[in-house]
Formats: C-alpha cells, sequence, structure tokens
C-alpha cells in the first residue's frame, strides 16, 4: 500500500448508496461525504419546512464505561456528568489545562455505568487520546467505537411523523437531548432526539451494516412529506442560522468557553476536581469583570457574503472577526457569526461593517440565533 493510498479518505457504510444518488462528495475530516445532492438552498428549506436525511457516520463516537465511567468524565469533560440520568445527554466540552477547548461533545448515558461520548469528526483522536489520557487511576475504559456505528439523522418538522411510521418507541415521551434503545425499520437503534439544525429532529446510531436499509426505510416512508437527502453544505448553513457553534471557527484551543459566551457548560460546582478548573476559573473571574470579544450576529445590507477570517471594522478600526458566514436562504440575506470587542456587540450597534476585499460591507449587530423553530 502506497503512503498516498492510506491517506486516502474513509468512506462510510452508505458512501455508494450517496454516490448512487448524485452525491456531490468532499474530503471532511478524513472522510469522504456528500457535500450536496441537488440544490443546497433547496435541501436547507426542506429541514426547515419539511424533513432532510443525513449521513453523519463521519462523528466519532467513544464508548466509557465501568465503576468510575462518571467519576471519569466528570474529571476530563467541563460538565457534570454524573448528574445526567441514565437515557439522557447532555452538550458538553472537554478542555486543555489551561482552559482551551480540544472539542464541544455530546454525552448520552446509556445505562448505570455506561456513556456514549460523540465527538466531532476533525477531533476524535484528540478526544480519545485525551480520555484515555485522564483515565489513568479511574476503575473505567474507554473504547473506540468509531467503526461500531453508522449515524443516520432525520431533522425537520416531518422528522416525527416519519420516525413514528417506522418504530414503536415512545417517541412522544422522548425529550430533547434524551436517547433510548428502540427498533426503526426492524433496525435495533439509539434514538436519540438531538440534531444540530435549529429543527426539532432525531439521531440514529446503528451498526453500519444496517445503515443502508435504515436510509432506504427512512427515505421511503418521508418520501410522502417531502423529504430529501442533505448534505454537510445545508447542514452547515442550518447551524448557522441556529446560531450553533462549529468547532475550529468559533471554538478552538485559544478560546476558553467563557470567550465563547458558552461559560454555562461548565459546572465548578461538581465533586472533585477535572481538567482545567483553575484555568476556567480565571477565565470566568476576566469574563464577568472586563469581557473579551463577545460572539455576535451579524446581518448583511448588501448581497455580499462575508467568510470566515475576514475583519469586523467600525469607524475604520478593527473591532473583531468573522467565524463562519453563509447566505441564510431563511432570511434572504448574507449572515454571519464573528467575536467583535464587547463595546460594539449590543444588538443594533451604529457603523459596524465586515472588510470584503477591501470593500467596507454595513452590517447589523444582532443577537444569537438568528432563526428559532416555533415550539
Amino acid at each position: 500500500m502506497s503512503s498516498t493510498d492510506s491517506a486516502a479518505p474513509r468512506r462510510t457504510a452508505l458512501d455508494a448508496l450517496h454516490r448512487s444518488l448524485g452525491a456531490t462528495m468532499t474530503d471532511f475530516a478524513g472522510w469522504d461525504m456528500p457535500l450536496r445532492y441537488g440544490s443546497e438552498r433547496d435541501e436547507h428549506v426542506a429541514v426547515r419546512t419539511r424533513a432532510g436525511l443525513f449521513d453523519l457516520s463521519h462523528m466519532g463516537e467513544i464508548t466509557v464505561t465501568g465503576p468510575d465511567a462518571a467519576a471519569l468524565l466528570n474529571h476530563a469533560l467541563v460538565g457534570n456528568i454524573a448528574s445526567v440520568g441514565v437515557g439522557r445527554a447532555r452538550y458538553t466540552m472537554i478542555c486543555r489545562a489551561d482552559g482551551g477547548i480540544l472539542d464541544d461533545l455530546i454525552v448520552y448515558r446509556l445505562a448505570e455505568t455506561e456513556y456514549l461520548v460523540v465527538a466531532n469528526a476533525s477531533n476524535a483522536q484528540v478526544v480519545l487520546d485525551a480520555l484515555q489520557e485522564r483515565s489513568a487511576g479511574f476503575d473505567a475504559e474507554v473504547r473506540d467505537d468509531r467503526d461500531a456505528y453508522a449515524l443516520i439523522a432525520v431533522q425537520g418538522p416531518e422528522s416525527p411523523g416519519i420516525l413514528k411510521s417506522l418504530t414503536d418507541a415512545d417517541l412522544d415521551g422522548l425529550k430533547y437531548y434524551a436517547g433510548l434503545p428502540g427498533t426503526v425499520a426492524g433496525v435495533p437503534a439509539l434514538i436519540a432526539r438531538t440534531g444540530y439544525t435549529g429543527e426539532d429532529g432525531f439521531e440514529l446510531f446503528v451498526k453500519p451494516e444496517h445503515a443502508v436499509e435504515l436510509w432506504q426505510a427512512l427515505t421511503e416512508a418521508g418520501a410522502p412529506v417531502g423529504l430529501v437527502p442533505c448534505g454537510l453544505s445545508c447542514r452547515d448553513t442550518l447551524r448557522l442560522e441556529a446560531g450553533m457553534p462549529l468547532y475550529g471557527h468559533e471554538l478552538t484551543t485559544e478560546l476558553t468557553p467563557f470567550d465563547a459566551g458558552l461559560g454555562r457548560v461548565v459546572k465548578f460546582e461538581k465533586e472533585g476536581d477535572f481538567v482545567g478548573r483553575a484555568a476556567l476559573r480565571e477565565a470566568a473571574d476576566r469574563a464577568a469583570s472586563r469581557p473579551p470579544r463577545v460572539l455576535v450576529g451579524l446581518v448583511a445590507e448588501g448581497r455580499r457574503v462575508p467568510r470566515a477570517g475576514y475583519p469586523v471594522v467600525a469607524g475604520g478600526e478593527v473591532i473583531g472577526e468573522v467565524t463562519s458566514g453563509a447566505p441564510s436562504p431563511t432570511l434572504g440575506k448574507p449572515i454571519a457569526m464573528a467575536y467583535v470587542d464587547a463595546a460594539h456587540a449590543a444588538p443594533g450597534t451604529a457603523g459596524v461593517g465586515v472588510d470584503i476585499r477591501g470593500s467596507h460591507e454595513p452590517y447589523e449587530v444582532v443577537a444569537l440565533p438568528f432563526y428559532k423553530r416555533q415550539k
């Protein structure tokens, strides 16, 4: 095997199916993933108004088991994982000793002493290594389960009805950020009411050999209500409208959760020490007395689209930087998330623009998220 072969992107269990659907594929975090099947705008609108089907099998699943599983996760992560009930999930982060964010995670408590940690594809190995290193002295096992799962998401207002037609699991009783084992279209699955789109929806963790069968059953069940396959491109515009951070953009090792406006995920009151506690306490005090740059929403007055890294300006000075930007199909205008100096962070602040290739385009500062679904 040549070195170029070994660097070839990994393929999910649904790879051949994506290609048969005419997907435009892209290398994402070392995986060959569908970027779009047709129009990314149409896919985005389908999720907002009907339903979309996503292959998320590139995400990194790590299982933590054993008598000290809860204690290990409380030590390794910033959240209070021991307080998560069986069948529930929590959004949290793993930080370095200096408080910098290594990744944001969802942790599912599957049983009394069993947890499923889901990391971003680009950070899965980093998170696995950190958890294994931090497990020293705990009676717990950290297992790489990336090859044990395929992950399929159905998102959008029609998703509960689609799923109900294929399972007898109690979906009505399944709260947001909860997960339960069940059978979907005859396939054993962990059914989680989570997602990254701002819509109601479900993420289905199944064995890779069941992925094609499940995808086809969901496609068939969703056809009458307008479900379409969706790629990573519209997933990005959906999460941006919903004000959800993306690692490598809004979250990096240079930022603490407090810098990112997500200090609420850090639980100082939990029992025992945790990695980064001292640095995060300092970051919390700093944020309270002298806020650093603040993450805000920006809505374009014109048509030009801002991109990550573009400077945010006011009065001829650079006051911040765009972290994510795209046309918003829902708002009909370009939008962006950006870190800006606290003095310019209030919604409605006048005179703020984005430097797009030397031209200062006017933008309105707004509170996040840009879009919130009607309950």
